[in-house]
């Protein structure tokens, strides 16, 4: 049966560490998140992740290659769908391969037959339709929304239709309840977004405008069974820290963990690995590398967000047992020294950890995310559905 009790499964989200093979066809060849950041920072001091053998994925400055870590395993890690979104990066982890992305409306905002029909069926007039900064487009169009009780609604380099309101004016109520209704129009497969999101803000003028931490998705559920579906039909715990919950929609989860950061992820995961005696897994997702850095090409303020996540990963495993595992990745690239402000199709890293491992090392490329999921399946002796992708990666059984 089962070698390991408790897995943890940290996304560093957007934290991808080399372009792929086919990167030409998003004209994402040459990114690569963590040696870019590392160049312009100067040198990353990550001595934790140093330690786990990071330096030996790429050439990144200030992180030596130690080939010396027996307790934890690194490899890159391919993804075999088609995209480089979110949701499909972390389906693909749990089994699913996505063979049609996501449609993105980034360029071209949402069109016109949409807006129309948005408009008659919420009762509130739709004012930006373009791709924006959530807290930019709050200083441009905050004042007007708040004054009309109209609805903001704009999208990003994600697959993603995000409606602000505000608060008070709005209400939330109301704001989730003309979100349900851009879920449903966006189910049309012409219009088919991966998430609806509900961004709620307060203040008074565009001066004091403050997103607040009512922020809610809405997702389409995954395409097929994933692991989390096998875990939890075995009576395994599935615990979602961050925003998996949203990105699976609910699907799979036994348990549900909100967070406001980075920082406030890892509080509660450390808190999760001290005080929690579970079976099974908990799976988290950092957003802010991507939301906060990637996306606003803010490579200095990545490089920072890294160094503080390295310190809370040594904080972290101080507090792990002989029978758990940690498991470090990224669901796709988000390059902030690369063109646009959109994801890079790249490989992720894949750092494998536990204090009971004796001989840790560098291991070949995997061809897809999905090989967690299915290694995890496998240490608790379960089997992944035949529509499953991902094969279990043998050493770490041994």
């Amino acid at each position: 049966m089962r070698k390991f009790k408790r897995f943890f499964l940290i996304v560093a989200d957007s934290a991808g560490i080399g372009y792929e093979p086919d990167a030409y066809k998003w004209d994402d060849e040459g990114a690569n998140t963590w040696v870019h950041i590392a160049e312009k920072m100067g040198g990353l001091s990550c001595p934790n992740l140093e330690k786990m053998g990071i330096g030996e994925l790429a050439s990144i400055k200030g992180i030596k290659p130690t080939k010396d870590h027996p307790t934890s395993f690194v490899m890159r890690a391919n993804e075999s769908s088609n995209g480089k979104d979110t949701m499909t990066g972390h389906w693909e982890m749990m089994g699913i391969l996505t063979t049609k992305p996501f449609i993105t409306f980034t360029e071209t905002g949402f069109p016109k037959e949409l807006i129309d029909e948005l408009e008659k069926r919420t009762g509130h007039k739709v004012i930006g339709n373009y791709s924006s900064s959530g807290t930019e487009i709050l200083k441009v169009l905050g004042e007007e929304q708040k004054r009309d009780n109209s609805l903001i609604v704009y999208t990003s380099a994600d697959s993603v239709l995000q409606i602000a309101a505000h608060e008070e004016t709005t209400g939330l109520e109301e704001l989730y309840r003309c979100c349900h209704i851009a879920r449903d129009l966006c189910m049309k497969p012409e219009w088919l977004v991966g998430r609806i999101i509900a961004r709620p803000y307060v203040g008074e003028n565009k001066d004091t405008f403050k997103r607040t931490p009512n922020r809610h998705d809405y997702t389409v559920s995954p395409t097929g069974i994933t692991a989390l579906d096998i875990l939890k039909a075995n009576g395994y715990t599935v615990s979602a820290v961050g925003k998996i919950n949203d990105i699976f929609n609910g699907v799979g989860i036994t348990k549900t963990i909100s967070t406001k950061s980075n920082m406030d992820g890892m509080d509660k995961t450390i808190d999760y690995v001290k005080n929690d005696d579970f079976e099974g897994l908990c799976f988290v997702n950092l957003v802010e590398f991507d939301s906060e850095y990637g996306h606003r090409r803010n490579p200095l303020g990545y490089g920072k967000a890294l160094e503080e996540f390295d310190a809370r990963i040594g904080e972290m495993i101080r507090y792990m047992k002989d029978d758990d595992v940690l498991i470090i990745t990224a669901d796709h690239g988000n390059d902030p020294t690369w063109h646009g402000t959109d994801h890079t199709r790249e490989k992720v890293p894949v750092i494998i950890y536990s204090p009971s491992f004796k001989n840790g090392r560098y291991l070949e490329e995997r061809n897809s995310f999905a090989d967690l999921g299915a290694t995890i399946l496998s240490n608790f002796g379960l089997n992944k559905d035949k529509t499953m992708i991902g094969e279990e990666i043998k050493e770490v059984l041994e």
